[in-house]
């Protein structure tokens, strides 16, 4: 049984911070993990931000609810589930994430939450546990799933060595060279091909 990961913001939809960045037009949150490596420090950063501007996530889902996948996502997706389980691993929170998955069809989703205030502000947030996209794939393959997963960033690189088969897609090319072991795609269609491939190569063994 086979089983594909894949984050969901610059893979599947646009990255959130950078559309709320240019939204507000405060630079500072066009930051995300292609940036900054250390997720807990970035996430400090951006509530401390808010908090400053005096923005709440009411804010942040108004600028969400505007936004619609990439080019080609929605087929990909559906193409990936047609043959096989599919489970989105991403470090965005679910009070973010559901129209978009609304759009996409609803996939499996595994992500965070947000606290939130009693006056809308976001106050904190709780991962589900300390790298959870590796522990996840982990998990699938303790269940005896092959894992092949995707993803574009610093906090995907976890996943991507854990799976049996991993690779880049619209992956900065800074981030590309420092991990040569992931193949890099450029658009969805050889993603696919790629998934295909790695398909077959665990039948064939």
């Amino acid at each position: 049984m086979h089983i594909v990961c894949l984050d969901l913001e610059g893979v599947l939809v646009p990255e959130i911070w950078i559309a709320f960045a240019e939204r507000t037009g405060i630079e500072a949150f066009r930051r995300t993990t292609r940036d900054e490596p250390d997720y807990d420090k970035l996430m400090r950063f951006r509530l401390a931000l808010l908090r400053e501007k005096g923005l709440k996530l009411a804010d942040i889902q108004a600028v969400i609810a505007g936004l619609t996948p990439l080019p080609g996502a929605q087929d990909f997706v559906d193409a990936l589930r047609s043959r096989y389980q599919v489970v989105i691993l991403s470090d965005t929170f679910y009070e973010f994430a559901d129209p978009l998955m609304r759009q996409l069809g609803r996939p499996t989703l595994l992500c965070h939450k947000l606290v939130v205030d009693a006056d809308g502000f976001v106050a904190d947030y709780k991962l589900r546990q300390p790298n959870p996209k590796f522990h996840a794939v982990k998990a699938l393959q303790s269940l005896r799933y092959k894992v092949v997963a995707a993803g574009d960033s610093f906090n995907d690189t976890g996943m991507l060595s854990a799976a049996d088969a991993g690779f880049f897609i619209h992956a900065p090319p800074t981030i590309a060279a420092q991990f040569p072991q992931f193949p890099v795609h450029h658009d969805h269609a050889s993603l696919l091909a790629s998934i295909d491939a790695a398909a077959r190569g665990f039948d064939a063994t």
